[in-house]
């Protein structure tokens, strides 16, 4: 799926941080080949505070929903109130980013659907 290109979501990650959301330089599309080749869209972040690896994608693979991953930790995140409201403020953005490429996501499959049923000249 086109959408899913290095190109196009780094240039939605750049919409997104235009739209005011607090947009880390942690936060990166990252490589990801899936059969054939093809881009599986995956972004990653490194959360403040949390030592976790949290990543966005597609899923299932294929689909226009996106979720956010948040991989196993060996060892607890303590925090006092002041970082758990930071994490809390990044967890947030992580919310709405997943929204934003969700939405993004569907309107690229919706316009290119509507172009190809165009009458061709």
């Amino acid at each position: 799926m086109p959408f899913r290109t290095k190109e196009t979501l780094e240039a939605w990650l750049a919409e997104f941080a235009e739209l005011g959301y607090p947009v880390s330089d942690r936060l990166r599309v990252m490589a990801q080949d899936g059969t054939d080749g093809h881009d599986t869209g995956l972004i990653g972040l490194d959360l403040l505070n949390a030592g976790t690896v949290t990543y966005l994608q597609p899923e299932p693979i294929g689909s226009t929903r996106w979720a956010v991953t948040f991989e196993a930790r060996e060892q607890e995140v303590k925090l006092d109130a002041g970082r758990a409201l930071e994490l809390s403020t990044e967890l947030a953005m992580v919310s709405a980013l997943c929204t934003f490429l969700q939405t993004k996501s569907a309107a690229f499959i919706a316009n290119r659907t509507t172009a190809s049923q165009l009458p061709q000249p």
